[in-house]
């Protein structure tokens, strides 16, 4: 789907007078923590509103409604945004650029539209589809990209395609010129990172796969025999009654008949082991490998990326060196 066009304008972006008070002290003066090639000056500033400057977000969940908040009202005035998803109930409690009048619609469009309408001058551009479904070029055009994701695979992705634009001498140093900068951005519960990979000049995110825990797994043997928790009897559910009652019926956990079914299934192979705590919820988290998002984490996580994404656009200040690791209770 083609994305809509804003009539956000630079001029609109200029807004009163004092707008932009905080982010001038940073970019129109100097000082020991600044940037390698730093030139304080209202150009500096101005770089982030002129149309050839151009921001991707990947991600319009919980994370990337922050992230584009931020970026706007932080002077990026031209960011697009990719997303595939649409509008859950369940997403209004974080999600808040979300309203209830907005379930079922595309995710990217509908946080699009708000950020355009709470931020004058604003040109946030939706893209409703999967990150697959853009050519390479599309991602070129960019000047950096920020991922606000909850995927592995779509990281590693998005990874794939920055690294892809890195060119290198004989020597095999980075063409700096081809460098496309992504800020990752993650949440867990309580807990949360930040990020900025250099292609060429930094661990890509392949390099550091690692770091990340393995899905956790059931036996199928203690899944069938000896369940020992609530967990075991939803997998029991999901992976062998379903293919016994229902067979040649694909599952879908965003199908609220097939969840009831399973937490129904579920419920009563717990109550034949005298195992508590089987709930619908419970069996979402186990089904979906659910984990609650907390909106302050997001919050905090989404702050730090944007920093990150003015650093490098400006030079204003000297750019992380490794990870921002949040750990909040």
């Amino acid at each position: 789907m083609e994305p809509e066009t804003s009539a956000g304008s630079a001029e609109a972006y200029e807004g009163p007078p004092g707008r932009w008070a905080d982010l001038e002290r940073l970019t129109a003066r100097g000082g020991n923590l600044v940037g390698p090639g730093f030139e304080p000056g209202p150009e500096v500033r101005q770089l982030l509103a002129c149309d050839e400057f151009r921001v991707l977000v990947v991600g319009a969940g919980g994370l990337g409604c922050e992230l584009l908040k931020d970026l706007a009202l932080t002077g990026f005035r031209n960011v697009h945004v990719i997303d595939m998803d649409t509008i859950d109930v369940s997403n209004l409690n974080r999600q808040f650029l979300f309203r209830p009048a907005d379930v079922g619609k595309p995710k990217a469009e509908v946080a699009a539209r708000a950020v355009n309408e709470r931020v004058s001058g604003a040109n946030v551009v939706p893209h409703f589809c999967r990150i697959e479904e853009k050519p390479n070029e599309f991602y070129r055009d960019f000047a950096m990209i920020v991922l606000g994701l909850d995927s592995l695979e779509a990281r590693a992705y998005m990874n794939a395609v920055a690294c892809g634009f890195a060119e290198y001498d004989a020597e095999g140093n980075v063409d700096p010129s081809t460098i496309k900068p992504i800020v990752d951005g993650g949440t867990e519960g309580f807990k949360g990172h930040s990020r900025v990979l250099l292609p060429g000049m930094t661990p890509c995110f392949h390099c550091t796969l690692w770091l990340f825990p393995p899905q956790t797994k059931f036996p199928l043997c203690t899944l069938a025999e000896t369940p020992r928790s609530a967990a075991h009897c939803v997998e029991y559910a999901k992976l062998i009654l379903w293919g016994q009652e229902r067979p040649g019926e694909a599952f879908d956990a965003d199908e609220p008949e097939h969840m009831t079914w399973v937490y129904e299934r579920a419920k009563k192979r717990a109550e034949t082991f005298g195992i508590p705590g089987v709930t619908y919820s419970h069996a979402q988290g186990v089904v979906k490998n659910i984990i609650p998002a907390i909106a302050s984490t997001n919050a905090v996580v989404a702050a730090s990326c944007t920093l990150e994404a003015l650093k490098i656009a400006t030079c204003c200040s000297k750019g992380m060196n490794n990870y921002m690791m949040h750990m909040g209770t």
